[in-house]
């Protein structure tokens, strides 16, 4: 045992000058000493670690120092009857809660290699369960030899209140994580229990090679462990309940395993528990969002309680009523009163469904834990509908919004010419959201209070449809009354009082050439534009041509990744959380003078961070379970809004895409003075729409301002016109509107919507009224955890700060707004293909929030513990990162707690292969890098893949249903197209490009 190691343990487990005991089980028998000198201890210890040694133990807790007289820095072999140990009352405080996880096996061996792996990741779901579920701070974990260790920090009295603490503390933690294969100890709650010494070596039974004798580890890094508070310690010892009291005449009990089995809930394993029987599910019944948590329990008085330990799902209340009712609907519905409550009287999270066997399932938790589940709904909106891509955003912010607690809810109203794609928009996307929660079609003033299966948190669409007043009314109140239904007081045909509501959380979609009609609905609304440019038109009718020449992908069922996306809304739907915003009161913005959009772009934050909800850390408040957004999240937030300030919505002028369009003519041109006919010439608009745009109008009475009530910088005189017709003599007098366009206030008016972070929170008074600071300041921020997959990473100018290479994606939509200046290469490249190259922001420009990102991988293993750093990690060292090549790179089986070569990360996911490269280094270790940097490789080697003309035909390409293997092009992807005749594999990326680039008879790449 090397010295270092025991002076480690020594200064992690204990206090300096702190009294201990070490205990060793021998051949001869039990040798102890006691030590309060770590050097001397190291040297009595080492020459006990060998053979004829079982185990060397510590004493965990603060040994009366007395003790050291017995004993004092050195060890006895053997033990007589008179020696004596440690016993419970020569501990004077308790200072670690011990957590030993051991695997299932015949006593007296070691453990086989499945075995020990198996308690170590039992340990990281312990670790993983107490921290996010409980908001525990970080243990101690180690690897016993055999199975894993947890140790947390306590600071208890030995007595014998926290002796029975800690012992129900284990018992809970063993009903709820021990099975066949392991076991949490429940005997480790004594005060004087002696502790595996990190860093010697077990040994039970004989070294063989399927049960190997193993050292002893502390895994963690950790130099401090911070203290479990005693409350914490109380809550989690009454996570699970306690048996009732018996009821006398108790009758008809139910056989819960009987009625489990039924329903066809699966029971992984039961065990006793307090005289009954404790069954754990396969799966949450409850949420879909995990599987493990849920539990039953029936009590010798036939009691019933059914619940999950997770936090968002109730944090193991009693569920039970609501799991019956779920399952025997007929049987609840006959006990209630006959009376019905009226719709949408149900608060809470979205009606409870069995998400067991929902299609796209597993895939849609793989993307909530690991991926962007936003990009991921993007990409598969673009798989049916050309472009607007800022629209379907919105759209998605708009679903999000249902789950957080503390928001007014975002709705999307979308504008543009008739024909041009909204309808099929709302289509497209209402594909991702549930059945049960779209309502679309015609309907009445009053049907909304009417619909008795219209459920909390439903899509509301309402496409090209005139809002009546009535209409208007109902649309203002229910999206102020967001967080609780709206109520509708009226009276029945006999006059009796009547009381109708709409569900609470329900989003509107309202879509329409001139905008909502009405100013007061319009400013409650994300106002977005729908893309009419010719070049949108261009590539619709390319899209439209080439899907007609091709056989159909879906044709009685949606796309399975439609499938994906609506199972994440089921899953995400049943979650309910209150976001903070720690930043919050560092936010600037340019114009404040509308206090709903301030709430708009916090709303977005909120929304964003509830979409990666499982790759965030859990904390509660009560019963309240809460997020902390990110500066990811503020990013992607203040992105979409500048947008919708920008070239894609009027979020802050409240201008139709129409009315912009005139507008930029107008600017354009740079007229002293113009006249309808002046812009019916520029504009190709009609006289009357071109009226209508700038006067505003009347239509079915509703009231519709236009430009001169919108914008300040328009002006216009009535003036009479004379004209002298020199031919006939004649002199015609006309009445006509002269117009005038001040620039200065247009350029004033316009630029209001720039959102900043203020670099010194205390200090309001140094607020910058340049928007071009907003584009400086929110770009700089030091964000590492962007997904680089999405269909705006290219031209998305956060991005565009922090790449080399910004060359333009073949599917650039025209609404993504583009930074002023040009990137750093923004007309040539020289980078190789598949190799990207990041500059690290400057910090002194960088705001000073330090960004909670959530690590994307499990609890370390024993693995971790012998990685060795990465000596070629520079990220954090030097400015200038790394070049990383993606097809050198492959997954590792488990991700490592190992620095990122490329960004200094804490986790890595790929690992170097044997490349020439590697082989002619000097130092020929495998690199490490996260999954965010190989993505943005992988990205940029797809990007600058040849895709050469007539090499194959993409309209014979067919969907792949197996496996067959990597893109020909990219050689990154696997292989979900290929061309029979040509035997050419394309990705799903490497496809996209192609169906463009054949389009235009162009080379990709």
């Amino acid at each position: 045992m090397a010295a270092g190691e025991i002076d480690r343990t020594f200064s992690l487990l204990f206090e300096p000058g702190q009294v201990i005991e070490v205990r060793a089980i021998t051949e001869e028998g039990m040798a102890s000493g006691y030590f309060d000198d770590p050097e001397a201890l190291a040297k009595a210890v080492a020459p006990l670690d060998a053979a004829g040694t079982a185990g060397i133990y510590v004493t965990l807790n603060e040994v009366n120092p007395a003790l050291l007289s017995r004993r004092a820095n050195r060890i006895k072999m053997r033990l007589s009857k008179k020696d004596a140990t440690t016993a419970d009352a020569d501990i004077i405080h308790r200072r670690w809660f011990p957590i030993d996880i051991d695997p299932a096996r015949p006593s007296g061996v070691s453990s086989t290699d499945e075995e020990h792996q198996a308690a170590l990741v039992r340990a990281a779901e312990i670790a993983a369960y107490l921290g996010r579920e409980r908001g525990w701070p970080d243990p101690v974990m180690a690897d016993s030899g055999n199975g894993a260790h947890l140790l947390y920090r306590i600071d208890l009295p030995n007595d014998e209140e926290s002796r029975d603490l800690v012992k129900r503390c284990l018992e809970v933690l063993d009903t709820m994580f021990s099975n066949s294969a392991v076991t949490v100890d429940t005997a480790n709650f004594n005060a004087a229990r002696i502790w595996k010494m990190y860093g010697t070596v077990s040994r039970k039974g004989d070294h063989t090679e399927d049960r190997p004798y193993r050292k002893s580890l502390v895994l963690s890094d950790a130099d401090q462990v911070d203290v479990v508070e005693k409350e914490s310690l109380r809550q989690l010892a009454e996570a699970l309940p306690r048996a009732p009291p018996e009821t006398k005449g108790y009758k008809n009990i139910l056989d819960l395993r009987e009625w489990l089995i039924q329903h066809g809930l699966g029971i992984a394993h039961e065990k006793p528990y307090q005289g009954g029987t404790l069954y754990i599910l396969d799966e949450c019944p409850f949420s879909g969002a995990h599987r493990d948590g849920a539990f039953a329990i029936q009590f010798p008085s036939g009691a019933i309680y059914a619940g999950c330990h997770h936090a968002s799902c109730g944090g193991g209340e009693q569920r039970w009523k609501e799991l019956r009712e779920r399952f025997e609907p007929q049987k609840e519905k006959s006990r209630r009163p006959p009376a019905r409550p009226p719709s949408g009287s149900r608060t809470g999270a979205s009606p409870p469904i069995n998400l067991g066997e929902l299609p796209g399932r597993e895939e849609a938790l793989t993307v909530l834990h690991h991926g962007n589940p936003k990009q991921s709904m993007l990409r598969t909106f673009a798989l049916d509908h050309e472009g607007d891509e800022v629209v379907a955003e919105c759209m998605i912010m708009s679903l999000a919004s249902r789950s957080v607690l503390n928001t007014n809810g975002l709705h999307v109203s979308v504008t543009g010419e008739s024909g041009k794609g909204k309808s099929h928009t709302f289509a497209t996307m209402l594909r991702q959201v549930p059945e049960r929660l779209r309502l679309e079609g015609a309907m009445s003033n009053k049907a909304l209070f009417y619909l008795e299966d219209l459920q909390p948190g439903s899509v509301i669409v309402l496409d090209d449809r005139a809002l009546s007043e009535d209409m208007a009314e109902i649309l203002k109140g229910v999206t102020t009354s967001f967080r609780k239904p709206f109520i509708y007081r009226t009276v029945s045909k006999d006059r009796r009082p009547q009381f109708c509501t709409i569900p609470e959380r329900c989003i509107w979609w309202v879509a329409k050439v001139e905008g909502a009609g009405d100013d007061q609905v319009f400013n409650r609304m994300l106002t977005c534009w729908i893309d009419d440019t010719e070049e949108q038109d261009a590539r619709v009718l390319a899209r439209i041509l080439v899907r007609d020449q091709a056989l159909p992908v879906c044709i009685d069922e949606d796309r399975p990744e439609t499938q994906v996306c609506r199972a994440m809304w089921e899953i995400i739907g049943q979650q309910r959380f209150h976001v903070v915003i720690p930043f919050s009161a560092r936010i600037r913005f340019q114009a404040a003078a509308n206090r709903r959009n301030p709430e708009m772009l916090l709303d977005l934050i909120k929304s964003n961070t509830v979409l990666r909800f499982m790759q965030r850390e859990q904390q509660r408040a009560g019963s309240v379970v809460c997020l902390t957004a990110t500066l990811e999240d503020f990013q992607e937030a203040t992105r979409l809004y500048g947008l919708l300030n920008g070239t894609a919505g009027g979020q802050e002028t409240k201008l139709t895409k129409r009315e912009a369009d005139l507008l930029a003519v107008i600017q354009h041109h740079q007229w002293p003075e113009f006249t309808v006919p002046m812009l019916q010439k520029a504009s190709g608009l009609t006289s009357g729409n071109i009226h209508k745009c700038i006067h505003g109008h009347v239509t079915h009475g509703k009231v519709y301002s236009g430009l001169l009530e919108k914008c300040p910088a328009i002006s216009y005189c009535d003036r009479t016109v004379v004209t002298d017709d020199e031919a006939c003599g004649v002199s015609m007098r006309r009445r006509t509107n002269a117009y005038t366009f001040d620039r200065e206030i247009f350029a004033s008016w316009c630029a209001g919507g720039a959102v900043w972070l203020d670099n010194d929170g205390d200090d309001t008074s140094k607020t910058s009224k340049n928007p071009d600071d907003f584009h400086r300041d929110a770009s700089n921020v030091e964000v590492f955890g962007n997904d680089l997959n999405g269909p705006d990473s290219q031209n998305n100018p956060i991005n565009n700060n922090n790449c080399l290479c910004t060359h333009d994606h073949f599917n650039k939509s025209p609404e993504t707004q583009q930074p002023k200046e040009g990137g750093a290469c923004a007309s040539t490249c020289d980078c190789d293909p598949g190799i990207i190259e990041v500059l690290s922001p400057d910090p002194n420009n960088s705001p000073s929030i330090k960004e909670n990102v959530p690590e994307s991988g499990p609890f370390p293993l024993q693995q971790n513990a012998s990685t060795p750093e990465i000596p070629g990690s520079v990220a954090k060292s030097s400015g200038l990162r790394p070049k990383i090549n993606a097809r050198d790179y492959k997954p590792l089986d488990i991700p490592e707690k190992t620095p990122c070569y490329v960004c200094g990360g804490t986790w890595s996911q790929y690992v170097e292969k044997l490349t020439d490269e590697r082989r002619g280094r000097e130092d020929k270790t495998a690199r490490r890098i996260c999954k965010t940097c190989y993505q943005g490789a992988k990205k940029r080697a797809q990007q600058h893949a040849t895709i050469l003309p007539g090499t194959f035909d993409v309209t014979r390409m067919e969907r792949l249903k197996a496996t067959v293997g990597r893109c020909t092009v990219c050689e990154l992807d696997k292989a979900a197209y290929i061309d029979r005749g040509t035997d050419t594999k394309l990705c799903e990326y490497c496809y996209q490009r192609a169906v463009q680039a054949q389009g235009h008879g162009e080379v990709s790449g």
